[in-house]
């Protein structure tokens, strides 16, 4: 087992960069991820999500911060993306993983959370759940996670909200959990306010590295008149 403890301490109070560019954009390979991840490390990152495989082993020679590994499917079958299925783990705990997400809501998917969470803690990695609601956080702590996420919090059916979920960053905090603020953080302010909601660390990801997204974001600011 890696030593809980030691990635907790390293995460704790700082900063994690989500590097998942556009999909089949031309950023979206193992080297630009590898790359991408290093600057944010070298801007302060504490932490680091990869989406991947490849991307992963790629990345994980260069980086000495804790790593999350993640894999999204588009599933026929079910809403759940993030790292649905048990192969999944193993994949990515060799690739060198130190933290393992998954999606922690309670919809119909191919494994069960129990089963995933024991899963990763069998690859001695980290098991960081991503959450949509309270409901999601408590089963999901009760199970094992060692990581509380909001990163699914209005992703899960309706309109996606503008702000933060700083309510559900705060129940978390409440009940104890190591909580990973993430989702809609697209401010130094959001994070700031972020930490002061209880957070114990804060993940940013898309106005980082996604670069097609916010220079059109920019972009169409100029067509405004």
């Amino acid at each position: 087992m890696k030593n809980k403890q030691q990635i907790l301490k390293a995460l704790n109070g700082n900063l994690v960069v989500s590097v998942q560019p556009v999909d089949n954009g031309v950023l979206d390979n193992p080297l630009c991820v590898s790359l991408l991840s290093q600057a944010a490390v070298n801007g302060g990152a504490a932490g680091i999500r990869i989406e991947g495989v490849d991307k992963l082993l790629h990345s994980r020679r260069h980086l000495k911060v804790p790593v999350i590994g993640i894999i999204k499917y588009d599933l026929d079958d079910s809403p759940v993306r993030i790292t649905p299925f048990l192969h999944d783990v193993e994949r990515l705990a060799q690739a060198g993983a130190d933290i393992i997400a998954f999606d922690g809501t309670d919809r119909i998917r191919p494994v069960s959370r129990e089963d995933l969470i024991a899963a990763i803690h069998a690859q001695g990695c980290l098991a960081m759940a991503d959450c949509s609601n309270q409901a999601d956080g408590d089963f999901c702590a009760e199970h094992g996670a060692d990581i509380i996420g909001t990163t699914l919090s209005g992703y899960t059916g309706g309109p996606v909200p503008e702000l933060p979920d700083f309510d559900l960053i705060k129940y978390f905090a409440q009940k104890g959990y190591f909580v990973m603020a993430e989702g809609r953080l697209n401010t130094p302010e959001d994070v700031s306010k972020a930490i002061a909601c209880g957070a114990n660390c804060v993940t940013v990801g898309t106005v980082l590295t996604r670069l097609e997204v916010m220079t059109d974001k920019f972009a169409q600011a100029t067509k405004t008149k």
